[in-house]
């Protein structure tokens, strides 16, 4: 399906309001995504990575059929973590298993890669959350290990997993 990644602007107030508010969404990110999510809690995303003058993030709109449907960014890291940059993402359900989030972590990691000084870009999805592991498995991640009762989520102690990709990597997928 043909998407784009554009900068993140108050036009999308509505559409984030509208699709982040679904438990499945937030059931698999950290608790700073909360639910229910609110009118205010989109205006304060959007606004705040509006703002965001990009020297150690990228932050990005998944925009699908006219709509924000999503978000994607890495956040570089910092102290003995400055080589590492974090990647972070979600998509609304109604667009799931149609290969966009693939495509768009593909493009950011390439873009992040580019901008900033990094050799690794990692992730950390749920080990119960098999649809964000396939879209790091397809982007050319490698699963580098599971943290067993790592954090915890909903009242549940959960496994999650660590999956990096390298510099080099890159364009190997």
């Amino acid at each position: 399906m043909k998407f784009e990644l554009k900068k993140w602007d108050a036009a999308y107030i509505d559409d984030v309001t509208h699709f982040a508010n679904n438990a499945k969404v937030a059931a698999n990110l950290r608790n700073v995504f909360p639910h229910p999510y609110t009118r205010t809690d989109a205006k304060e995303y959007i606004l705040a990575c509006a703002a965001d003058p990009e020297e150690r993030q990228i932050c990005r709109a998944i925009v699908a059929e006219g709509h924000a449907a999503g978000s994607v960014g890495i956040f570089c890291g910092s102290d003995v973590y400055e080589k590492s940059a974090e990647l972070g993402y979600w998509l609304a359900e109604e667009y799931w298993g149609r290969g966009i989030m693939t495509e768009a972590v593909k493009r950011l990691c390439r873009d992040a890669f580019a901008k900033f000084d990094i050799v690794r870009i990692y992730a950390e999805p749920y080990a119960r959350n098999t649809g964000s592991r396939r879209v790091l498995e397809k982007a050319g991640f490698t699963l580098e290990g599971i943290m067993r009762r790592g954090v915890y989520k909903n009242g549940e102690v959960l496994d999650y997993c660590m999956y990096g990709l390298l510099k080099e990597e890159l364009d190997q997928t």
